[in-house]
Formats: C-alpha cells, structure tokens, sequence
C-alpha cells in the first residue's frame, strides 16, 4: 500500500490555522510560543528543500509539542467553568480547534517522517537489547600459524589465475 504524499506546506498551514484559533480562548501564551516556533521550524524545513536537519527539527518539535499541548490542555481546561455564558461559545470553539490540532499531530509526525526518509535522513528506532555472538566464521584469522601457505601466496583471497603468463 502506499502512502499518500502529503505537502509540508500543508501540514505547517493547517497546524498553524488550528493553533491560532486554539489561542483565541483559553490557552496561555506559553502554548502559543511553543507551538508557533516549531511552526517556524517547518518553514525552514519549507525553505531548505534538501535539509536533513531541519526536518528533523521540526518533526521532533513535533512531538515534543504532543506532549505540551497535554499539559497545557490538562491544567488550563478548568479555566472554562470561569468563562461567562456569552463567552462559552468562544471557548468551545477555541477548545474544540487546540484539541483537533492534538488529534492531527501524530498523523502530522508520521508524514514528516516519511519526508525526513525520502530527504535521505535515515533514523531506525531499535528498541531491543543489542546481543553478543559468539559466531566467528565471517572473520579472517590473524594467526600467521593457521593456513600460511593461502595467506602468503594468496593474501587477498583472490581466485589464482590457472594460466601460465605469456611471454612476450
């Protein structure tokens, strides 16, 4: 199956849409900030087309982003039992917006990802323990006792040429 190419401009656009009516309400400015310079981090990513680094930025802005948004939203989501009932529509709203941008930014991270890898960034997670082996065979041995004779006349293991060398 393959994944549908999504444009960075699209992603950076639609996050900073969400995020400017998310601030409209209730969030703090800490939110905003936090948000907007990672936003700023994707359009250096925009700008520099061939730029490992700053895809990478951005989609570890990214994710970092998650995590603060959760925050924001579990400390300051009580603010709306103080907002008057003319305001209670704004704040639905700009609730509603903070938390749709939440929802997008792991499908937004997987699509930069796949742009991070297409750029030539090359990051494998391995989340295993690494293991010993004891499986010597692909080595060559060092030891000018063991097999000297293939080792002298042979000393890069390159096929011997079975003809005799012409004489000019």
């Amino acid at each position: 199956m393959e994944i549908p190419a999504i444009n960075l401009k699209a992603i950076v656009l639609v996050h900073w849409l969400l995020t400017v009516w998310g601030c409209m309400a209730w969030l703090p400015t800490s939110f905003a900030w936090g948000n907007f310079s990672v936003l700023a981090v994707g359009v250096w990513a925009i700008a520099h087309r061939d730029s490992i680094d700053a895809v990478l930025m951005f989609l570890i802005g990214m994710a970092v982003t998650i995590l603060t948004d959760i925050i924001h939203f579990g400390i300051y989501y009580s603010l709306s039992e103080l907002a008057s009932e003319k305001g209670r529509d704004v704040f639905r709203f700009s609730a509603g917006m903070a938390i749709l941008s939440l929802l997008l930014k792991p499908a937004s991270c997987f699509f930069v990802y796949q742009m991070y890898r297409e750029r030539g960034g090359d990051y494998n997670v391995n989340f295993g323990f690494p293991s010993m082996s004891r499986n010597r065979d692909a080595y060559q041995s060092i030891d000018p006792q063991q097999d000297a004779s293939t080792s002298v006349a042979n000393p890069f293991n390159q096929a011997q040429d079975t003809k005799a060398p012409r004489a000019y």
